[in-house]
């Protein structure tokens, strides 16, 4: 019966060493695995990117300008597209013909360089 207890405790420091362990490896590799914390300067440098993006964005919704110069193709403002948009889809069909000849013209591929005659020939 003594033995058996011993047998019992000895089980039982060791499952409790063992978690033990495994929860001193978890904290180490936590502490090794986290990022270092920003620094205030960090901290102010992406807020100064996010307005400027944020800005930038804000331009593009409401401000006119060419989206590809060389396409022909001009960026409305978001309230302007909108509107352009429910007058063109009161018929439809022509909408979808006009929008079918957009994106054509939009995402045609650019025309083949000429090539230059080979002066060694």
């Amino acid at each position: 019966m003594n033995a058996s207890k011993n047998n019992l405790t000895a089980v039982v420091i060791a499952i409790m060493g063992t978690f033990l362990i495994m929860a001193a490896l978890v904290y180490v590799m936590r502490r090794y695995t986290q990022p270092a914390p920003l620094g205030q300067g960090r901290i102010l440098e992406r807020k100064k990117f996010l307005a400027e993006i944020q800005a930038g964005n804000m331009d593009a919704l409401n401000n006119y300008g060419w989206q590809d110069q060389a396409k022909g193709l001009i960026r409305l403002p978001i309230t302007n597209a909108m509107e352009l948009t429910l007058r063109e889809y009161r018929n439809p069909a022509a909408a979808r013909s006009n929008l079918a000849a957009r994106a054509d013209k939009a995402f045609a591929p650019p025309p083949k360089v000429p090539e230059k005659p080979n002066p060694f020939e």
